[in-house]
């Protein structure tokens, strides 16, 4: 059964079509990757996915049941942004509201559930700074905690918005090498919003390109193509590699950029 599945989905914002007559399948240890261009779509998808934005069309079940806003299935790393110096919460407690967080009542930790956001932060090699304030760490740090309270319930599907966003090449190795490492180990499906793909192209079976209302899903070799891309965008795009990096370049906005005002 597949880990996501979306069928016939339809979502537009403003009176513009950003997709349509979406069919999606992501199975078990799957890792797709989401490009696209400024406001195609992409964080509204996980957005729809997460249940806070209902589709105009279409389906979507997570595990086989219908999408519901709160699903402990569904682990989500959201966009990196630094939080405050100063802020008091620790990475422990953060990653511990990952496994606890949707429980009402008084804030009592079971030894079970600290065993848990325990190995989470072991696997994610944050021990040394767990206990520290979230505002206390670097971006690189504040983001390796985030994986760990996205993964400590060990969900069966992982959504990831622009995760390595600000961070340097080493951080952005580092913290993608963590995510490809819960699905290989846990078979959980991986679906990755990135304006870069480069970081993770080793790691990406399949690619879903949004582009004006229109998209293409398959294998990254399938997909970033120019013939393909300049189908998809109407316009001509070329699409060159080097040194087993992948450029785009032609007369659209680049695909490499992050989706602002429709999915800010």
């Amino acid at each position: 059964m597949p880990a996501l599945q979306i069928t016939q989905g339809a979502l537009g914002f403003g009176g513009r079509t950003l997709w349509r007559s979406l069919d999606l399948a992501v199975e078990p240890g799957e890792f797709l990757a989401v490009l696209g261009s400024n406001g195609s779509g992409k964080t509204s998808l996980l957005r729809a996915i997460l249940g806070r934005q209902p589709l105009d069309e279409g389906s979507i079940l997570i595990g086989g049941e219908p999408v519901r806003r709160g699903d402990r299935r569904i682990g989500y790393i959201p966009q990196q942004r630094m939080i405050a110096p100063g802020t008091p919460l620790r990475g422990r407690d953060l990653v511990t509201l990952g496994i606890a967080g949707h429980r009402f009542g008084l804030p009592v930790t079971s030894a079970a559930t600290r065993r848990r956001a325990e190995s989470a932060i072991e696997a994610v090699g944050a021990s040394r700074y767990a206990d520290r304030p979230m505002g206390d760490l670097s971006g690189g740090e504040q983001q390796r905690l985030r994986v760990a309270q996205a993964t400590a319930s060990d969900p069966l599907l992982l959504l990831a918005d622009e995760p390595l966003t600000s961070l340097d090449l080493a951080h952005q190795r580092g913290v993608a090498e963590l995510i490809d490492r819960q699905r290989r180990e846990h078979d959980t499906a991986v679906v990755f919003v990135t304006h870069d793909v480069n970081p993770v192209l080793g790691m990406v079976d399949r690619i879903l390109y949004l582009a004006q209302g229109r998209f293409t899903i398959g294998a990254p070799d399938e997909v970033l193509r120019s013939d393909v891309l300049s189908a998809l965008y109407g316009t001509p795009v070329e699409v060159f590699r080097r040194d087993g990096r992948v450029f785009v370049a032609g007369g659209i906005e680049s695909a490499h950029h992050h989706d602002e005002g429709v999915d800010g």
